[in-house]
């Protein structure tokens, strides 16, 4: 008999524990995380890129021939316009002192029908003269009609020699600038044998030797202008609503990644990478040696943008959500010492997969921020973390 009483007593206290063990499972008030209020948060947008430049340039020379000299060479920095290298001009060299010589060639034949002209000029003044005189005289008998008529032929002679000389003046005119154009284009083929830096910048590249042989356009070297480095990044279009230059990044090299570089936006792309869904993004840093940045073209980056800054707002984690469209989740809230179930509208992301609450609360309602829910039913009661059970 006390057999069979003992087993039931053990049965009771087995279904008391059972019992008790459900209530605390289900029925107890919980205690849960609730989403707190923030102040200043950044809104961050991260892309992946690299280090290339807007302008960089493969250069050679505008003619053919052999290079007999090199004045640079890969990393160095150079001026505008500072010489480079150069291919070998002897015959354009004498292409040029022909040419100089035809120069003064009609040089002399200017000066030689100038004063032609001088001379047909006073001639043509002693005849016209002298024709006057006796035409004058003529009437009263004092010359002959036949030498009056000689005086007016030869001041006609006369005449025709002076617009001889002063058409020769304007053909030896024209033969000079003629000439001077043919000097001017040897000066500047012989100019093309020496090949000049087009503006400030640092050689990433020497590609041709001594003694090379090069076709024109053929390059010589790559050169690139440190002034214009910076990082193209791709940002997820999904997250790229609301860049605009001027915008504060912060830049990470592959190489050196426990350093970070302040950067701001100078260019958006106006299309879209139709593949990727990505925009393209250029950073530039504000203020770096313009030298060093030029060191490794291609290198990776990491960026991050700073989109916003929120003075004071809710964030949660998206882990704590259900159904997220894109624009709105499921929450669990804490409402009179209640759980509810509703959907909240959402809005920026942060980096650390929280995301902004984009509509008011009622009052008195918090957000929970559990990830595990199993105990979770609509209308238990419960309590925020760090405040006493309801």
């Amino acid at each position: 008999m006390r057999s069979k009483w003992r087993w039931v007593v053990l049965a009771g206290v087995g279904l008391a524990a059972i019992g008790g063990a459900v209530w605390l499972r289900a029925f107890r008030p919980l205690v849960v995380p609730v989403a707190q209020t923030e102040k200043n948060v950044e809104v961050r947008v991260f892309g992946v890129g690299s280090v290339e430049a807007q302008v960089i340039s493969k250069i050679g020379f505008q003619t053919a021939g052999r290079i007999v000299r090199l004045s640079a060479d890969q990393g160095d920095a150079v001026k505008a316009d500072a010489e480079l290298a150069a291919l070998e001009d002897s015959a354009q060299r004498a292409r040029v002192a022909k040419a100089q010589v035809a120069s003064a060639q009609s040089d002399a034949a200017l000066v030689r029908a100038r004063a032609v002209l001088e001379r047909s000029k006073a001639a043509l003044l002693q005849k016209s003269a002298v024709n006057r005189r006796r035409q004058s005289l003529v009437g009263s008998g004092a010359v002959t009609r036949e030498a009056a008529d000689d005086a007016q032929a030869n001041e006609a002679y006369a005449r025709s020699d002076n617009e001889v000389a002063e058409a020769d003046v304007l053909v030896a005119e024209a033969a000079r600038k003629d000439v001077a154009a043919s000097l001017a284009i040897e000066k500047v083929s012989l100019d093309q044998h020496r090949l000049l830096a087009p503006f400030d910048g640092k050689i990433l590249a020497r590609l041709k030797e001594l003694g090379s042989i090069v076709a024109p356009g053929e390059p010589v070297f790559s050169i690139v202008d440190p002034r214009t480095i910076w990082v193209r990044a791709y940002i997820d279009e999904a997250l790229s609503g609301g860049l605009r230059t001027g915008q504060t990044a912060y830049v990470r090299l592959r190489s050196e990644m426990s350093k970070t570089v302040e950067a701001e936006i100078v260019r958006i792309d106006s299309e879209n990478d139709r593949v990727t869904e990505e925009r393209k993004i250029y950073v530039r840093c504000r203020a770096c040696d313009p030298q060093h940045q030029a060191r490794y073209l291609g290198e990776q980056a990491e960026v991050e943008i700073v989109k916003s800054t929120v003075p004071e707002g809710l964030f949660v984690p998206l882990v704590a959500a259900v159904g997220f469209d894109g624009v709105s989740a499921q929450f669990w809230t804490l409402r009179d010492g209640r759980l509810h179930r509703r959907r909240i509208a959402l809005g920026e992301r942060l980096l650390d997969g929280r995301i902004a609450v984009a509509e008011p609360l009622a009052d008195g309602e918090r957000i929970v921020i559990s990830r595990d829910t199993s105990g979770y039913r609509e209308g238990r009661r419960a309590s925020a973390e760090g405040a006493s059970p309801q």
